[in-house]
């Protein structure tokens, strides 16, 4: 009889210790998920594709851009979402990974049709500085080995008003 008692106490510890981050720290709300911990709002869909309010998804083609090009996009978010779209940090981007999900490894849910491809942060590599930080939705890793010329894909981040 102890014994049984003893793992029904041990359940809710192991459920609590199993929830996600994204559970626990984020919520959708449109095309936005907030994260309130950081204290940031993402883009739910990748950069190219379109919010669909509807079927509650991304849809259309994700597009692959260089730093020059990301430049222009968050010239043009500004003007149509409000100000403060940027790259995330290496650490607001790899806060996304979900390492129980299988590729991509994101909430399919908070962010659908994401790529199973790297994603750019607006963060230097400091052993390099001639390459930027990427994480890759495929693996949930980061690499630090390309170059701002080269296309990956793209998530852009704003500080929410509490934090700016």
């Amino acid at each position: 009889m102890r014994r049984i008692i003893h793992l029904i106490w041990a359940a809710p510890i192991a459920i609590s210790v199993t929830t996600s981050y994204a559970a626990v720290h984020l919520y959708e709300r449109g095309q936005f998920v907030k994260d309130l911990t950081l204290g940031i709002e993402w883009m739910r869909c990748s950069v190219g594709q379109r919010w669909d309010s509807k079927l509650e998804t991304c849809w259309g083609e994700a597009v692959k851009l260089n730093h020059k090009e990301i430049a222009l996009v968050i010239e043009q978010a500004n003007k149509q979402l409000g100000k403060g779209w940027r790259l995330p940090s290496l650490d607001e981007l790899k806060s996304l990974v979900c390492k129980e999900c299988e590729p991509p490894k994101i909430d399919p849910t908070l962010f659908p049709n994401t790529m199973a491809e790297p994603y750019w942060t607006g963060e230097q590599n400091f052993w390099s500085r001639r390459n930027y930080w990427t994480v890759s939705f495929m693996t949930g890793h980061r690499y630090g080995r390309f170059f701002p010329q080269q296309r990956m894909m793209v998530r852009l981040v704003r500080d929410t008003a509490a934090k700016r």
